[in-house]
């Protein structure tokens, strides 16, 4: 298999797998991501290819495409564990300060640590999944801290694997675990706050790019490109009679709209930090 080659190209996807919640080998996803993206490639350059022959266009350039759209959707399937670990980590950092201080207050009123963690996990739809992973391994027999340790290993998210350290170490040092957790949950907050404060700084210039990329200027540009073809007496063509070199100019065009639209959208939503506002 090629996958199984190509294995130690990527020495951090076995993790980011795990990490995913994705059950596959190394070798076998590389091997998926290159069937699809050979596919995937056959088909775009199929679709080029009808539409440079109906417009008398050289075919030449499939060539080229082919292994630039292979490589390119290659590595963007590669990138899928990422992805899903990004939405992970803003899942669970959205919960991780409720579920830090329900499992302070079940401390404090003197619930044992193993019933505290099964009524998070029993509480919190995201984060719960992992201290469910904490339970499922204690009641396999595995000692608490090594439990713990276990499921930092495969946790994406550096918030709660803080208070998971926190927990860990009042364990095997014999501290008071609440007094470690209050001043772990209130430095996660302080810092959910900077990140909010750094995203709003951030999003204003975005915006503004946006309407002036994204908006005005494709407008602006289909504007005088009307004018234009009204100087030269092709006004008509452009929007009645939509004969192919204009027609080929305005699809680009519409492309190069949609492109910007979702590129800005996808920076906007990439940007913005994993905490619950409200």
């Amino acid at each position: 298999m090629i996958g199984k080659r190509l294995e130690k190209s990527f020495p951090l996807l076995k993790i980011s797998l795990a990490q995913a919640n994705m059950v596959v080998k190394v070798g076998d996803y590389i091997d998926s991501c290159l069937k699809k993206s050979l596919i995937f490639s056959i088909l775009i350059n199929l679709l080029m290819g009808i539409f440079l022959w109906k417009f008398n266009k050289t075919l030449s350039i499939l060539i080229l495409s082919f292994p630039v759209i292979l490589i390119t959707v290659f590595f963007y399937l590669i990138k899928i564990p990422k992805a899903k670990i990004k939405k992970k980590i803003n899942e669970v950092d959205k919960e991780v300060i409720y579920a830090g201080r329900f499992l302070l207050v079940e401390l404090s009123a003197g619930v044992p640590l193993f019933e505290s963690i099964r009524n998070v996990s029993k509480s919190y739809e995201h984060i719960g999944k992992h201290f469910a992973e904490i339970l499922e391994r204690i009641e396999l027999g595995v000692p608490i801290n090594k439990a713990i340790e276990e499921v930092i290993e495969i946790t994406p998210s550096d918030n709660f694997r803080k208070i998971l350290w926190q927990i860990n170490n009042s364990l095997k040092t014999g501290a008071d675990v609440t007094v470690a957790l209050k001043a772990i949950i209130d430095q996660i907050s302080r810092e959910q706050l900077i990140a909010i404060q750094n995203y709003a700084k951030k999003l204003n210039p975005l915006i503004m790019f946006y309407l002036i990329i994204a908006v005005i200027f494709p407008s602006l540009g289909i504007t005088m490109l009307a004018l234009l073809g009204g100087f030269i007496g092709g006004i008509e063509l452009v929007f009645l009679k939509a004969e192919p070199p204009f027609f080929g100019t305005l699809f680009i065009i519409c492309l190069f709209v949609i492109f910007l639209q979702f590129m800005f959208l996808s920076i906007i939503k990439s940007s913005r930090p994993g905490v619950e506002i409200g």
